[in-house]
């Protein structure tokens, strides 16, 4: 049976990862009877976030701790993953990616992404195995990788993309950017998105093409 890592950046699109797609992204690789392990940075998150009212609040909480909201209790630092144990990877959007993963969200086109995370990037880039991407994740891979990516059409962030390097393709909500040669893929969900339903269609596309790039 294959086996997956799922890098999460906390819990709710504002402060962590975007739980319909870390949800729909893990059910897509249950549906395709693959097996996953769920990985976050064992470290405190840029702010916390009311998701009632998107205020920032005066909290302090950790990524990690946040992040085994989603994935039930069953998750471990991101620097104790072994990529032996892996065929591919994949990162879920939400500002969490943009906030945790990386400060693309605050600093803009000048971002840097954790060092944890550029690491087991360009581990499982440097082993061959695929990535998957969605949402603003892509902008981390981007970072860290170059290659063709997707985030949608939104201009500015297809602007930063570019500009570091990677290559933006334009897609829509159900549509996948692969490149073949790095093993990404990438697509847009909630950029583009305007339902759980659309987002599901896209989820599933991106862990189908990412299946299809592992040997």
């Amino acid at each position: 049976m294959k086996k997956v890592a799922v890098i999460l950046s906390g819990c709710g699109v504002y402060d962590g990862s975007e739980i319909h797609e870390a949800t729909l992204a893990m059910l897509a690789l249950s549906k395709n009877e693959v097996e996953y392990e769920c990985f976050a940075p064992d470290k405190e998150q840029y702010h916390v976030v009311n998701h009632l009212t998107g205020e920032a609040t005066q909290e302090k909480r950790n990524v990690l701790v946040e992040s085994a909201r989603i994935a039930r209790g069953t998750i471990k630092a991101l620097n104790d993953i072994d990529i032996n144990e892996f065929d591919g990877l994949v990162m879920t959007g939400g500002f969490g990616a943009a906030k945790n993963l990386s400060d693309y969200a605050i600093v803009g086109e000048n971002f840097t992404v954790d060092e944890d995370v550029a690491q087991v990037i360009r581990d499982f880039h440097a082993a061959k195995k695929p990535i998957a991407a969605l949402c603003i994740a892509p902008v981390v891979v981007a970072k860290v990788l170059g290659g063709r990516v997707t985030i949608g059409n939104d201009k500015a962030t297809a602007a930063v993309i570019n500009g570091v390097g990677a290559k933006h393709v334009d897609k829509e909500y159900n549509e996948v950017a692969v490149d073949e040669v790095n093993k990404i893929v990438t697509n847009p969900c909630y950029m583009l998105a305007d339902s759980i339903y659309q987002v599901s269609l896209g989820a599933e596309a991106a862990i189908a093409a990412m299946l299809g790039l592992m040997k």
